[in-house]
């Protein structure tokens, strides 16, 4: 079954290629859905695929990139709204 993961993604997150490294696991995991920075200084993911992958892909995302320090990682399950085809940097 498909689910649709929310996260938010604080700490030192953007200006250090965190959105690159998010598109990058994503991707290799096969998820679909996007990222995009908040104004606040957080980084906002909508992750769809199977619940055990999404579970990697939140460890992933704990972790971060070597350049970036990650605070916390809120992640929801949400309503699935609509399919996206792939995963992508919103701007």
């Amino acid at each position: 079954m498909v689910t649709s993961l929310h996260c938010l993604v604080s700490g030192l997150v953007q200006g250090v290629g965190y959105r690159a490294f998010v598109l990058e696991q994503a991707r290799g995991l096969g998820l679909t859905g996007w990222t995009r920075n908040l104004p606040g200084g957080q980084v906002e993911v909508l992750a769809q695929g199977l619940d055990e992958v999404l579970e990697e892909f939140v460890g992933r995302l704990r972790k971060g990139p070597p350049w970036a320090r990650v605070d916390a990682v809120k992640a929801s399950i949400k309503p699935q709204e609509e399919a996206y085809g792939n995963f992508q940097v919103r701007r």
